[in-house]
């Protein structure tokens, strides 16, 4: 079978790495690709409508908006999300999925981080703050707020998001004067390779909190994340949330369970090959 990768820009793309170790691992490698879809967004249509022979496809910025029009059903997360990753492509037409939710939820189940009735805050405002801030929403976060740099300028599509869901919006400069939390989550590209000597929040900041997540997985420890070890918080990096979606997506296709042990597995061989 044939699987990939829509997006514009695919040359940094681990995804074919994650999905030819997963094949591996299922016995399956002799059967299955992962190919990458560099396109225009002018392609998309013509991509969708025709199928290219492919039963699962995985969708990346910028086209995670754009591709929904395409699709038949559209699952209650995405649609809440108002983003789809993951599109399965069967006889009855295209389905679509956002398995970042379900790939955040993992990651924090696997690292023990409890969310029901804890106070949240998330760094960033994009599509994949989105699906973190559905999934905090989900388990039953207390109050959730989300720090943009700067908030008056914040999509219309967002705010109205924001509203559904009734959190929070604040500048970085008034979430310096925040009490402690237990949860953060950075959902920016801040402190990612190679500018690894930056940090959205100063170092007094990161001390004020149990739990500190972030999604960036190269490098393995953001700056973001030493601060939080120094203080003695439980720390997480992105790299078992990116492969837990890449599994739940093959979940999907090939109509099938694959276990925490599994994703925790490539993720280490992942982590080692970074």
């Amino acid at each position: 079978m044939k699987f990939g990768l829509i997006g514009a820009k695919l040359g940094h793309s681990v995804s074919p790495q994650i999905h030819e170790i997963l094949f591996k691992k299922l016995g399956i490698d002799n059967h299955n690709q992962y190919d990458l879809l560099e396109m225009e967004r002018s392609d998309i249509s013509a991509h969708l409508q025709t199928g290219c022979g492919y039963t699962g496809m995985n969708v990346t910025i910028p086209y995670k908006i754009d591709v929904m029009p395409f699709l038949k059903e559209i699952s209650h997360a995405a649609d809440r999300i108002g983003a789809v990753n993951t599109i399965h492509v069967t006889k009855e037409g295209l389905f679509g999925y956002n398995t970042d939710y379900v790939g955040f939820g993992r990651s924090l189940d696997h690292a023990g981080i409890k969310v029901e009735g804890k106070n949240c805050i998330v760094l960033g405002s994009g599509g994949a703050a989105r699906a973190v801030i559905q999934y905090l929403a989900d388990a039953g976060a207390a109050h959730i707020t989300v720090v943009s740099r700067n908030p008056l300028l914040l999509k219309p599509s967002f705010s109205d998001f924001a509203q559904r869901i009734g959190i929070e919006i604040i500048g970085y400069h008034e979430l310096e004067n925040r009490k402690e939390a237990p949860l953060m989550v950075n959902c920016t590209p801040v402190g990612m390779y190679p500018n690894m000597q930056v940090c959205p929040i100063s170092e007094k900041t990161a001390a004020r909190y149990e739990a500190l997540v972030d999604l960036i997985y190269n490098p393995k420890d953001t700056l973001f994340l030493q601060y939080g070890k120094r203080h003695g918080a439980i720390t997480l990096n992105g790299m078992f949330m990116l492969v837990a979606q890449a599994v739940v997506s093959e979940e999907i296709w090939l109509e099938r369970q694959i276990g925490n042990d599994v994703i925790n597995s490539i993720a280490k061989e992942m982590e080692n090959v970074l």
